[in-house]
Formats: structure tokens, C-alpha cells, sequence
């Protein structure tokens, strides 16, 4: 029978050998077949053991039994059961673990000991000469012990593990993988095992002067395990932060007690003790709930099955068709700005990113900057592809179309630069909303040669009109140099330079040599904005529809925005929206406290900033305001600059400030002194007893409406002047200063602004 080959196991279903065995050697000719038991032994009856008393310490969980006694049957009575339906040839399938490589560290080390040990046992000849002269494997074990000076005990234990995973050398593996009892929970509940590790230092200080050492603090117990997964399974995801997660947690299972007062129920604040602590219920989260589980709490499940799931797979070459594979690359431009606040500054070279369409060749969006090369500037240019060009032009205070219909949307795979993916920046921009990044080959510029052609085109087009600018090649040969004092546009004006040149060259570049057959029988434009629409028509297109709040929340780049009780603030700017108005963010953060929010801008303008809606889905877009102190025709960056000039400006502005208040002070101090030495004169030369304060105010009040009277015309010419008593002299000043008020007040009404 060739199941009874060598190492086979077999399963005896019925007899006086029912169980599974390991054939160790099959003899045909002495009519014998040697076997070893790996199944369980069977329990042994009349165990008349004392019983283990209650509480007494359970001991540690003993090793498998050992195998190996060597059992002869007849090979009649196997054919017997053979035929009977009785003896079955079975398979085991090892462990994963015992397959893995074990080559390095202490586990190596003993591995390679019990394989030169064991090479005897392992070798069939050796084995079955021993079995047949001996009928035991007494002589290898001996012979092993004076050749390699091992025990006894190692050699039965090693024989143990061939006779149960089989005679080969994965067999010999160290498992120490089982030492500890990996993912075993070790609860500490009352009356079971001690909470493990090291005593607190309050707890050794009370041990080490004779006091009972208390633990404040219990172990993990298996009630405690089981409130914590409950609690943390009633929080939806996406999970909130590890600390708020934690508050919840204990709030919703671990608060048991509440005070009652009148109608109502007081939660009272757990002590001590009777809550796990914050190492304690992150081991719980962190162990018993798997990796791949944890990923998914930390998001939502659209967005894990978006961007973070396995998702396998081969990227093809080729491209498929317009819109799937863009090409990003930056350059410096040849060209020197000025700055809109004040033409009289240069602002240097401004950094130009151009998104190619690798089917078409067409130029499906860019942007000028004056920062980078970065990736967050890249991700704008992504943003200007992707989003709508009314959208992109309102931004830039211009109109943008290149030319392209459909309008383009983010494509597939986006090609760049290693420079440009380096960053973790980049990795997490894929991972949200670029499905395919792939890197240009390096050293190989004909590889990604559409762009650069474009940056030579941009160049050699603006050299001959736009002032300011550099021919790169005359700067080489050194025929001519360059003198940033000849520009004369601003950041904004080289957007429209680009603009135009970039949509002539979508419009009118020559693409014949892209037409075959078929294009040219369906009149496809030789253009690179006639393949655009050709490719689109035909449905070899790609397009995707992305979200507005996922290109603004990905793509551009964020800031603090503050909501203060003077208004909401951005760069020190005003803005506003209907939904802040309706809700009142200004009248909360009067009365609570000004909060900060994350926002996103376009560095290309300070017209408007988005920032999530927190009382709604999307995002929530926000204007200058009417009293803002910028307007919306400013980049970011003139913003920034117009600012950190201001600041330079200080120490001299201080000093200005400082010399007027000195001046006030002299000339106060002048006053002051004056009329002390006034005052002190009149004392001295003053005789007779002063009137009380009222009576002098009286006089002081009729002195001045004389004189008054004495300067202006008077009323009625016909009216006879008569000395005035001490009240006709408060009435007349009263109607005069009424008179002066109402004239003011008649002019606050003329001068308000209308």
C-alpha cells in the first residue's frame, strides 16, 4: 500500500489501534509496519488522585506529551482494514510559522544544533538500519549523546517534534513565538492573577518601611475589557482624537455614580481605582483590535474604499486616451516682476508650473507664483486645471479659457518630477485625490520633452514682446545682459502673457503627424485642443468628477483663520459670509472667546478664503469685506511683503512717534509751570476774605457772557441796554450754548457720508 510510505500518516478508525499514526518504516518482507501515536493519548481510568484544593495556585500550562514509542503492527491486519474502509490516509497542513526562514539570532543558533543532532534520525538508512537490528532507536540516541554531548531529555523531546510535524528540518524549528502566550488576554480579576510588573515608588517606600503596600491603581480585568470595547463600538467613525476618544469612553461606561438633585441626576466623577487608566485602555484598543481595523476607524468608509484600500492591480504603458496622464514640471521664468503696490519694486523671477495633457499635448492649466519650486504650489496648478476657468479667472481678475472643450478635469495618473513626489506632502495629496503617481525618468529629458518644449515656447514667445525678459541663450554666450530695471509687469500681467501664449499654442501648434486613418476620414483638428475634443468624442476620454471641497481642502493651501469679536480674520484681513452672519460667529466669539479655524486661500489673490462648514456639509466661502485693508486684485505675497515692509519701518516710525510726545510733554510741562507761578503770585498779592466757591462761579459765569455780549452785534437795535442781574447772566449763557450745539449737530448731519 503506498500510503504507508515513510513520514505518511495514517488514522485507524476502528479496533484495538483506532487513532492516527506516523509510519516511521514500512518492511514488506519481514510482513511489519513501525508506526508512532501523534494523536491524544486516552484518558486513564481510575484516577484515584487527590483533587486540587480550592484556591489553591493553578501551575503554569504543561508542554505537549511526549511521542515516540514505537508500535509494530501486522501488515495482514492494515490490508485487512485497508479493505474494510478502516485505515485512511490523511494530511496535516503545518503551521505558516514553521515555514518561514529561521537563519538569524538565538533561534538560528539552536536551530542549526538539533538539525547536526538530529541528521542520524533524519537520514532513513541510518533510521531504518537502527529500527530493523535493534528494534529501538536506543543506538542513535546513545551514539548522539557521545558525539555531540547532549542529554537524553533533548534527544527524546527533539525526537518528539519529528514524530509529530514530520522528519524533516522544518520539524526543528524554535517556536518561540508560543513563549508568552502572544494575543492571550491575562485578566486581573478578583480573586485570580495580581496586576503584573514593576511596584510604584509609593508602593516599594510602604514595603520597605513595613506598611501594607495597597495597589491604587487594578490590573486590567476582563469586565473592565469588555466595558471599554463596548463603549469605544458606541463611537461612530471616523474615531475622534485619542484623548476625546478616551473622555468618551470612561463618560459613557465608567461613570456609575450621580447624585440626585430634586428631579435631576448629578453624574459624580469616578475616584481612583474604579476606571482604567490611559495606558490601559489604549493597550486594549490598540491589541485587541486589528491594524487593518484601526486604519478604517481613523476615516470614513467612502474614503477608505477611495484611497486606502488594497487595491492590486499593474499600471499598463501607454495612455489611453486625452485627460488620463498629465505631466507636471516647473521652471524659473525669463522674466523680471514689479510689484502691483508699488511699481517701483522688483520682485525677481517668478516660478511658473505647467500641467500637459500626455495624449493630446494640449496645456491644460498653470500657475505663476513667486514661492518654490514646491509641492504646494503644484497642487494650486492642479487646482487650476481641475476646478472651472470662470472660476480660476474671477480668482485672477481676468478671463482664463485655453482653448479646451470639455473642459478639463483632474486626470489619473499625474507624471513629475522625483523632486516634486519627495515629500510627504505629495504622498498624502495622492492618497486623497490623485489615484496614479508616476515619476519622469530621470536623465532622460525626451521622456517628459512635451514640457519642457512648452517651457522653451513660453520663453522664446515672451523674449521678443514682454519687457524685462531673458533670452537664456544669449545669457550663455554672454552677448548681452539683462537689466531687471526694464520690467514693467506685474504678477498678474504675466498670468495674461501666459494666458495667450498658452492658448495659441492649444490652438494652432501642428499635431499632423498624430493623425491616422481614421482621425483624418473623421476631420480631426491637427491641434493639440482638436485631439482634446476628437479623443473626447470618440469616448477614449477620461474624466472624473471631483468634488469642490475636496480640491480646495487638498489642493491649496491652508492657514488660520480667526474669528475675534472685531470680525473674522485672515492675514489681518476682514471677511465675511451670509452663513457666519446667520449664525453670529462675531456675537459668540464676543461673549465666549475668540477660536481659530483652518482655511484655504489661492495665493494668486486675497478676494476670497474657504473654510469648512461646521454647521453644515462642504465648505463655506468668504469675501473681503468692505472695511478690509486689502483689496482683491493682491497676491498673497504682495500681501506678506506689503506687511513685512511695514514691520521694517517701525523702529524709525517709533522714533517719529516718540519725538511728537516729547514735544506735548515740553509744552505741557511750559503750561503747568506757567500757571503755578501765576497762581502762586495771585495768592501772595490777594488781601481780604475769598467768596466761596459758588459765588465765584457765578461771577466767573457772568464775567464771560459780558464779555461775550460786548463782542457780538446786538439783537435789537431799538432795545435799551440794561445791567443784567446774576440769573438773566446764567439764562443768556444757557441759550447761547444750546445754540452752539445745534450748530454742531447741523454739521456732524452735513459732513456724514452719504
Amino acid at each position: 500500500m503506498d500510503r504507508l510510505s515513510h513520514n505518511a500518516v495514517i488514522k485507524i478508525a476502528t479496533g484495538r489501534h483506532a487513532g492516527i499514526y506516523r509510519v516511521i518504516l514500512d518492511e514488506v518482507r519481514t510482513d511489519r509496519t513501525v508506526v508512532v501515536r501523534i494523536d491524544d493519548t486516552p484518558a486513564k481510568t481510575g484516577n484515584t488522585a487527590p483533587k486540587k484544593k480550592a484556591g489553591k495556585k493553578k501551575k503554569a500550562k504543561r508542554h505537549p506529551p511526549l511521542i515516540g514509542r514505537l508500535i509494530w503492527i501486522d501488515r495482514d491486519e492494515l490490508e485487512s482494514l485497508h479493505e474494510h474502509g478502516q485505515l485512511l490516509s490523511i494530511r496535516i497542513e503545518p503551521e505558516s510559522i514553521i515555514m518561514l526562514p529561521q537563519d538569524g539570532g538565538r533561534a538560528g543558533q539552536l536551530l542549526q544544533q538539533r538539525m547536526a543532532v538530529m541528521a542520524d534520525f533524519l537520514d532513513f538508512k541510518e533510521l531504518r538500519t537502527c529500527i530493523l537490528c535493534h528494534h529501538s532507536i536506543g543506538p542513535l540516541i546513545a551514539e548522539a549523546i557521545q558525539t555531540h554531548g547532549v542529554s537524553r531529555t533533548f534527544l527524546y523531546q527533539t525526537f518528539s517534534l519529528l514524530c509529530r510535524y514530520g522528519f524533516s528540518d522544518s520539524s526543528l524549528h524554535v517556536r518561540y513565538d508560543r513563549c508568552g502566550a502572544p494575543g492571550v488576554h491575562r485578566p486581573c480579576d478578583p480573586g485570580g492573577r495580581k496586576k503584573p510588573g514593576r511596584k510604584t515608588t509609593q508602593q516599594r517606600i510602604l514595603i520597605a518601611t513595613g506598611q501594607p503596600a495597597g495597589t491604587t491603581q487594578p490590573g486590567m480585568s476582563s469586565i473592565w475589557r469588555s466595558r471599554i470595547m463596548a463603549a469605544d463600538h458606541l463611537i461612530p467613525a471616523p474615531k475622534p482624537p485619542m484623548p476625546k476618544r478616551l473622555d468618551s469612553i470612561i463618560k459613557s461606561h465608567f461613570m456609575t455614580s450621580y447624585r440626585q438633585e430634586g428631579d435631576k441626576l448629578i453624574e459624580l466623577p469616578p475616584t481612583p481605582g474604579e476606571y482604567p487608566n490611559k495606558r490601559q485602555i489604549i493597550r486594549v484598543l490598540t491589541y485587541d483590535i486589528p491594524d487593518l481595523e484601526r486604519a478604517r476607524q481613523k476615516t470614513t468608509r467612502g474614503h477608505f474604499d477611495r484611497n486606502m484600500r488594497g487595491a492590486a492591480g499593474r499600471s499598463w504603458h501607454g495612455v489611453p486616451g486625452p485627460g488620463y496622464t498629465w505631466a507636471i514640471d516647473s521652471t524659473i521664468g525669463d522674466v523680471y516682476l514689479r510689484s502691483s503696490l508699488n511699481r517701483a519694486w522688483v520682485l525677481g523671477r517668478p516660478i511658473v508650473y505647467v500641467l500637459v495633457d500626455v495624449w493630446s499635448t494640449a496645456v491644460v492649466g498653470f500657475h505663476v507664483c513667486l514661492e518654490g519650486p514646491s509641492w504646494d504650489m503644484a497642487k494650486v496648478a492642479l487646482f487650476n486645471a481641475g476646478v472651472d476657468h470662470l472660476l480660476v479667472g474671477e480668482l485672477w481678475g481676468c478671463q482664463l479659457d485655453l482653448g479646451l472643450d470639455p473642459a478639463p478635469t483632474l486626470a489619473a495618473q499625474l507624471l513629475a518630477d522625483r523632486g516634486e513626489y519627495i515629500s510627504a506632502a505629495a504622498r498624502l495629496t495622492g492618497l486623497q485625490i490623485l489615484p496614479i503617481q508616476s515619476y519622469t525618468a530621470p536623465y532622460r529629458p525626451d521622456y517628459k520633452g512635451i514640457v519642457e518644449v512648452l517651457h522653451r515656447i513660453a520663453k522664446d514667445t515672451q523674449y521678443r514682446f514682454v519687457p524685462g525678459a531673458i533670452d537664456a541663450r544669449r545669457k550663455e554666450l554672454e552677448a548681452k545682459r539683462f537689466k531687471p530695471d526694464k520690467s514693467a509687469l506685474t504678477l498678474r500681467e504675466y498670468v495674461l502673457i501666459l494666458y495667450n501664449v498658452f492658448r495659441e499654442y492649444n490652438l494652432t501648434a501642428d499635431r499632423a503627424h498624430r493623425l491616422d486613418a481614421h482621425m483624418k476620414a473623421a476631420r480631426a483638428v491637427p491641434t493639440p485642443a482638436g485631439l482634446w475634443r476628437w479623443g473626447h468624442q470618440v469616448g477614449i476620454g477620461f474624466r472624473r468628477e471631483v468634488p469642490f471641497s475636496e480640491l480646495v481642502s487638498t489642493l491649496l493651501p491652508q492657514g488660520p483663520m480667526s474669528v475675534t469679536r472685531s470680525g473674522i480674520l485672515f492675514a489681518r484681513h476682514q471677511y465675511e459670509c451670509p452663513t457666519a452672519t446667520e449664525e453670529q460667529w462675531v456675537a459668540r466669539a464676543r461673549n465666549y472667546g475668540y477660536w481659530q479655524l483652518q482655511s484655504y486661500y489661492f495665493p494668486g489673490s486675497v478676494g476670497r478664503i474657504w473654510t469648512p462648514n461646521l454647521s453644515g456639509a462642504g465648505l463655506l466661502e468668504l469675501h473681503l469685506s468692505d472695511h478690509s485693508t486689502a483689496s482683491p486684485e493682491l497676491t498673497v505675497d504682495e500681501v506678506v511683503d506689503a506687511h513685512a515692509y511695514h514691520l521694517a519701518r517701525n523702529d524709525a516710525r517709533e522714533h517719529e512717534l516718540r519725538l511728537v510726545r516729547l514735544d506735548t510733554r515740553t509744552a505741557q510741562d511750559d503750561i503747568i509751570a506757567n500757571a503755578v507761578r501765576l497762581t502762586t503770585d495771585a495768592e501772595a498779592n490777594f488781601s481780604g476774605k475769598r467768596p466761596p466757591p459758588r459765588e465765584a462761579r457765578r461771577a466767573e459765569i457772568a464775567a464771560n457772557a459780558v464779555a461775550t455780549e460786548a463782542h457780538s452785534p446786538p439783537a435789537h437795535a431799538t432795545q435799551t441796554e440794561k445791567p443784567g442781574t446774576t440769573d438773566e447772566a446764567n439764562l443768556s449763557y444757557v441759550e447761547r450754548l444750546n445754540a452752539v450745539l445745534s450748530s454742531m449737530n447741523e454739521a456732524e448731519v452735513v459732513d456724514e457720508p452719504t
